[in-house]
C-alpha cells in the first residue's frame, strides 16, 4: 500500500499485560465498577474516612442541625402513623403475631440509619413478603398447629435473609439482584396484588377457616366453599373502611399536597374501628378483632432460633427468596428517590444495611423489612432530609409497644384487610403491562410469566418461571448476536446499519459487517454460519454469476471479550474465505480481544496489514487492493492480446 494511504493513526499492537494486571483490571470493572475507593486517595484521615464510608451515620450525624431535624421529625412521626397499622396488617397476612409486625418498626430501622445510605428509605414490613414467606414455611409448619415453631422458623428464615444480604454486600455481588428485571418484578407485584387482595375476602366476610395455598383458584375455592360462614354485618363494615381508604387515595391523586390525608387514613381507621368494635362489642356480631397485644418492647429472640437438620431446607429457600425479593425492591426505591434529590446510593452498602437490619432484627424478636415503596413514598412526601426520620419512627414506636400497644387489641380484623387491599390496588400494574406489550413483547412475556405463575401455582414458582425466562431470553442473546451490514452515509465518512439509514449505500467488492456482542464458544457457529450468508446474500443482491465480493471488513469494536474458540472460528473463517479468494479484514479490535488475538498467534497468522483501526481506513486500503487488482487484470489482458 502506498504511503498516501497509510494512516496517520496506527492499530495499538502493545504486548499484552501481565496475569496479575488483566485480573485486577477485570475484578474491579466485575466488582468495584462505581471505584469505591477513589475517596481514600490523597485522605490525610484515611481511617476516619473509611469509617465514615462503611458506616455512614458518622458521616451525616455531625453536619446535622435543628433546621433538618424539623422535617424529619414531622416525617418520621406521619410515617409512624402508617407503620402501626401496617405493621399489624402485614403480620396478619403472614400469619405472624401481630405485635411481630409492631416490632419491626422498631429495631430494624435504628440499625438502617447507622448503615443506610439512602435519605429517603423508611424502614419497614412488607405484604408481598411476609406473603411468601408464610407460603414458603406454610409447607413444613402450620401456623394454627404449632405457632410457636412457626414463629420460629420466620425469625430463622430472616436470619438467613440477612446473612445472606450482608454476604452479597460484602462481596460485591449486586449483579444477583439484576437478575430480577424490570419485567419479573412489574408481573410478580401485580400477581401478588392479586392474590393478596383475594385473601382478604376471609377478612372481608369473617370466616374462620381458610385455605393456606395462595393460587386464585384455591383461594376462591375456600372462599365459597366456606359460605356458610359469610357474616354480612363484617362485609358492610370493610366495605365502608374500604371506600373511605379509596376515597383518601383519590383526593392524594388530585391534589399531591393533600398526600398526608392518604396517609394518616390507615391509622384513623383502626382508631375508628377499634373504637367501633369496642363499643357495639364486634365480636358478637362476627366482627374479629385482632385480640391482646403485649405491652413492652422487643424480647430477644436468639433462644427461639431454629437449626434442626428437618426444617433448615424450607428456612434457607424462604430466606433467599424473599431476601433477593426485598432487596430488588428496597435498593430500587432508595435509587429512585436518590435519583429525585440528584445524590448516590452505593447498592451494595444497602444490601449490607438490610442485611445487618434483618440479622439483628431476627435476634430481637422482628420479621424480614425492607424499604417498602408505600412508608418510603409518605416518608418523602413530607420532606425528610436524612435517615433521622428511621430514628424518630424508631423511638415513637417504642414509646406505642411500652404505653399503647394494648389499646389496638380492639382492632377489627376486617379494617385491616381494608387496608392490605388499598395498597394492593397501588400495586397492580396494568398500564406498564401494557407499555412492555408495545415496546418488547418478549418483556411481556416474562412478565406475564410471574404473573400468571403467581396467581394460579405458586408466589415462589411464579417467580422462578420469570426469572428463568429472563436468563433464557439473555442467553438467546448470547448464542444469537445481531450483526448488520454497515454502509456509507451520503457525503461524509460515517458507516452505519443500512438496514436503519437507508440512505446508506453499500460499497462494490467490499462487505462490512458489524459485530456487537462477545465472541463465545455458544455463538462461534452461528457468527460463522450468519457471515457466510452474509456474503453469499451480497452476491445474490448483485445477480452476479460470480461472487463480486472481493474484501469482508470486520468492526468489532463492540466486542468485548472473545474466547479461544472465537478466535479458531476467525482462523477457521479466514481460510474459507481465502479459499474463495476473498481477503477478511479486522476493525478497531478493543484491547482485551486485541491481546488474546496477540498471544494466541491470530495476529502473526493473518498479518498486522490486516488490521485497521476505523472502518473508513479499511475501506479506503480495500479500495487501493480493489485498483491494484483491476490494474493487474489489464495488463494481463494486454499481455495475453498481444501474445
Amino acid at each position: 500500500m502506498s504511503n498516501s494511504q497509510e494512516s496517520v493513526h496506527k492499530v495499538n499492537f502493545a504486548p499484552p499485560r501481565g496475569f496479575a494486571a488483566t485480573f485486577k483490571s477485570h475484578a474491579k470493572e466485575t466488582l468495584f465498577p462505581d471505584d469505591p475507593f477513589k475517596q481514600f486517595k490523597n485522605e490525610k484521615r484515611p481511617i476516619r474516612k473509611a469509617v465514615q464510608y462503611f458506616v455512614p451515620i458518622f458521616e451525616w450525624l455531625p453536619k446535622y442541625n435543628l433546621k433538618l431535624f424539623r422535617y424529619d421529625l414531622l416525617a418520621g412521626i406521619t410515617i409512624t402513623s402508617l407503620a402501626i397499622p401496617q405493621g399489624i396488617s402485614y403480620a396478619k397476612l403472614g400469619d405472624i403475631p401481630p405485635i411481630v409486625g409492631l416490632y419491626a418498626s422498631f429495631v430494624p430501622p435504628l440499625i438502617y440509619a447507622i448503615f443506610g445510605s439512602s435519605k429517603h428509605i423508611a424502614i419497614g414490613t412488607v405484604a408481598a413478603a411476609s406473603l411468601l414467606l408464610a407460603a414458603t414455611i406454610q409447607d413444613k409448619v402450620s401456623p394454627d398447629a404449632d405457632p410457636k415453631l412457626y414463629l420460629s422458623l420466620v425469625f430463622t428464615a430472616t436470619l438467613f435473609t440477612g446473612i445472606f444480604q450482608s454476604v452479597l454486600g460484602f462481596l460485591r455481588l449486586g449483579i444477583v439482584v439484576d437478575f430480577l428485571s424490570h419485567s419479573t418484578i412489574v408481573g410478580f407485584m401485580s400477581g401478588t396484588a392479586i392474590i393478596i387482595c383475594l385473601q382478604q375476602l376471609k377478612g372481608f366476610f369473617g370466616l374462620t377457616r381458610f385455605t393456606t395455598k395462595t393460587d386464585v383458584i384455591s383461594v376462591l375455592h375456600a372462599v365459597f366453599k366456606n359460605r356458610d360462614e359469610w357474616r354480612w354485618e363484617s362485609a358492610v363494615v370493610g366495605l365502608i373502611f374500604l371506600a373511605f381508604l379509596l376515597f383518601t387515595r383519590y383526593l392524594k391523586k388530585r391534589n399531591p399536597k393533600l398526600f398526608w390525608v392518604s396517609a394518616i387514613a390507615p391509622m384513623v381507621t383502626v382508631i375508628l374501628g377499634g373504637l367501633f368494635a369496642y363499643l357495639a362489642h364486634g365480636e358478637k356480631h362476627g366482627i374479629q378483632i385482632v385480640g391482646h397485644l403485649k405491652r413492652g418492647i422487643n424480647p430477644l429472640s436468639i433462644k427461639d432460633l431454629n437449626f434442626e437438620s428437618q426444617y433448615l431446607p424450607v428456612t434457607l429457600k424462604a430466606g433467599i427468596i424473599t431476601g433477593i425479593l426485598a432487596m430488588a425492591e428496597g435498593i430500587a426505591i432508595g435509587r429512585s428517590f436518590a435519583i429525585l434529590e440528584n445524590y448516590q446510593t452505593d447498592g451494595n452498602k444497602e444490601m449490607i444495611a438490610f442485611g445487618m437490619m434483618n440479622i439483628v432484627g431476627s435476634l430481637t424478636s422482628c420479621y424480614l423489612t425492607t424499604g417498602p415503596f408505600s412508608k418510603s413514598a409518605v416518608n418523602f412526601n413530607a420532606g425528610c432530609r436524612t435517615a433521622m426520620s428511621n430514628i424518630v419512627m424508631a423511638i415513637s414506636m417504642m414509646l406505642t409497644l411500652i404505653f399503647l400497644a394494648p389499646l389496638f387489641s380492639y382492632t377489627p380484623l376486617v379494617a385491616l384487610s381494608a387496608i392490605i387491599t388499598t395498597a394492593m390496588f397501588g400495586l397492580i400494574e396494568y398500564e406498564e403491562a401494557y407499555r412492555l406489550f408495545k415496546v418488547d413483547k418478549l418483556d411481556f412475556c416474562i412478565c406475564m410469566a410471574a404473573f400468571f405463575g403467581v396467581t394460579f401455582i405458586s408466589m415462589d414458582v411464579g417467580l422462578m418461571m420469570s426469572i428463568g425466562l429472563a436468563i433464557l431470553r439473555a442467553l438467546l442473546y448470547v448464542a444469537r448476536p445481531a450483526t448488520c451490514k454497515l454502509g456509507n452515509m451520503p457525503d461524509s465518512s460515517l458507516y452505519r446499519d443500512i438496514e436503519q439509514y437507508p440512505a446508506a449505500t453499500g460499497i462494490p467488492g467490499i462487505l462490512v459487517l458489524k459485530l456487537g456482542s462477545p465472541i463465545y464458544f455458544a455463538n462461534c457457529s452461528y457468527l460463522k454460519e450468519r457471515i457466510m450468508r452474509w456474503i453469499r446474500d451480497e452476491g445474490d443482491i448483485t445477480n452476479a454469476k460470480v461472487n463480486e465480493v472481493e474484501h469482508l471488513l470486520l468492526d468489532i469494536g463492540g466486542v468485548s471479550t472473545i474466547d479461544m474458540t472465537g478466535i479458531e472460528t476467525l482462523q477457521e473463517l479466514r481460510k474459507s474465505l481465502e479459499v474463495n479468494g476473498i481477503r477478511m479484514g479486522i476493525v478497531n479490535p478493543r484491547m482485551g480481544v486485541m491481546e488474546k488475538m496477540i498471544l494466541s498467534g491470530f495476529v502473526d497468522k493473518v498479518g498486522r496489514e490486516s488490521f485497521y483501526l476505523s472502518v473508513d481506513e479499511a475501506v479506503e486500503a480495500c479500495r487501493f487492493w480493489l485498483q491494484e487488482s483491476t490494474v493487474s487484470k489489464n495488463n494481463f489482458s494486454v499481455h495475453l492480446t498481444e501474445a
